[in-house]
């Protein structure tokens, strides 16, 4: 039986991070696998979204190529050499980790976990089983796609975001349940495509975790580009006849369209590895865990998804390196307070820390300034005058408390502002920093200069 420092299950951006951190860190470690390595993020999730992104990205380029100046004629796309990129590019990336792990000796295990006691781990493979021994185990089995009965998912014409990532067809029609993230994302690709796009939400708003201000802006895309969303709305039932999709709806309505695609919910991979059979609390699924990402065994943690803390990609990585941190006698917590986010609808959206909304609800006092992109030189080049900057502060220390951006770029935009969080700094730290000119984050700058009524080119506010 051999032996590790640490046991991973889960090969996904927080299992591997972990592995690589662990190995770097002198430790001998083991990660399992049952499927590919990357996880969801990197196989059906950010990665092959953002590639089909950009194909959308090139469709709305193309169409507005006259404005400047270049005439392109009549064009077509090609839905299936979309996804062979996006297959390369999650092939080159897949496999780019996989040598970052054998480059840093890490073992890959190719199997499904399945823990037999704290530190002593079950690995059924292809081949036969193998037990191999942790000091530690770090669970990273993420979450999938909700698996809805009423709904009636067949992967064929009712489909969640998996299945939506291989068609091989732009379809002539689609209904999205759900108005969050992923369904808006699908909706701005499929729109670009050339579907005809009806969103149905529950919630009064789409993109409900975001400022009012933000939704809206997304909202006036949707309409401008023929995606119709319904508001406060329940679906009751769907049904497949003859090919087709039918969708009812509690208050009567029914819509008939060519593909459903279900983007509600998220299933957590916390079965059949053993968990309760130690003694590890769960919750409706979720890993219950400590700002050490250690679960209620000792020694045995559990990163990303799986914890249902926040399911990004990026805070299951910095889970991960702080769980191996800890499994190897090092100390190290979770800080949740400067979490960056972002959306790829188009345009796009980022945010991070306290909202405006968020601030209104806990009555939290704050001092706000904005800035349009339609007033930056950069962003009138280039043609991108939708959204806003806005930047939240503490009206007493002047600390910055968060920021919410809607426009081109916005989540490369947000890096900045997501350390100043982080950092406790003061407005006057991003106003007093020179901005390169003409570059966008200058509306950092100004909408930082416009929590005090300073900006130099907005008008209108007073101080």
């Amino acid at each position: 039986m051999r032996e590790f420092d640490v046991v991973i299950i889960g090969g996904g951006p927080g299992g591997y991070v972990a592995a690589i951190r662990g190995a770097q860190l002198g430790a001998k470690v083991a990660l399992i696998e049952k499927d590919k390595i990357g996880g969801t993020c990197l196989n059906r999730g950010c990665i092959p979204t953002k590639a089909l992104y950009y194909s959308a990205k090139t469709i709305d380029a193309v169409k507005h190529a006259a404005e400047f100046g270049v005439n392109t004629g009549d064009f077509k796309f090609d839905i299936s050499k979309a996804i062979d990129r996006k297959n390369d590019v999650v092939k080159k990336l897949v496999g780019g980790v996989e040598q970052l792990l054998k480059g840093n000796g890490v073992e890959v295990l190719r199997g499904e976990g399945f823990l037999e006691a704290p530190g002593r781990v079950r690995v059924k493979k292809n081949d036969g089983v193998e037990t191999v021994m942790g000091k530690a185990v770090i669970v990273a089995t993420g979450s999938e796609p909700a698996m809805i009965p009423a709904f009636s998912i067949d992967g064929k014409n009712v489909l969640t975001s998996t299945e939506m990532l291989d068609i091989r067809r732009v379809p002539e029609s689609i209904l999205i349940i759900g108005g969050g993230v992923m369904g808006c994302e699908f909706a701005t690709l499929f729109s670009t495509f050339g579907s005809r796009v009806m969103i149905v939400e529950l919630l009064p708003s789409i993109l409900s975790t975001e400022d009012k201000m933000v939704s809206r802006v997304i909202m006036k895309k949707f309409k401008d580009t023929g995606v119709s969303v319904l508001t406060e709305v329940t679906v009751d039932k769907v049904t497949i006849e003859e090919g087709r999709v039918k969708t009812m709806l509690k208050d009567g309505r029914e819509f008939i369209t060519e593909k459903v695609m279900v983007s509600i919910g998220r299933s957590f991979n916390s079965a059949g590895l053993g968990l309760e059979n130690i003694g590890v609390n769960i919750d409706r699924g979720r890993i219950a865990v400590d700002e050490k990402m250690e679960t209620s065994v000792k020694g045995v943690y559990a990163i990303g998804d799986v914890t249902g803390k926040m399911l990004l990609a990026h805070v299951a990585s910095v889970q991960g390196i702080v769980a191996i941190n800890n499994a190897l006698g090092k100390t190290a917590s979770m800080d949740y307070s400067a979490v960056p986010a972002g959306i790829f609808t188009d345009p796009e959206i980022a945010s991070v820390g306290l909202r405006e909304k968020e601030a209104q609800e806990k009555g939290i006092p704050v001092s706000i300034g904005r800035f349009p992109y339609a007033a930056s030189g950069k962003a009138l080049g280039m043609g991108e005058t939708e959204g806003f900057v806005q930047i939240i502060a503490d009206p007493g220390t002047d600390k910055v408390l968060g920021c919410s951006i809607v426009g081109a770029h916005a989540t490369d935009l947000l890096g900045e502002v997501t350390l100043a969080v982080k950092s406790g700094a003061r407005v006057k730290d991003i106003t007093e920093t020179i901005h390169a000119h003409p570059t966008l984050p200058e509306m950092v700058m100004e909408a930082a200069e416009d929590v005090h009524g300073l900006a130099i080119h907005k008008i209108g506010r007073k101080r």
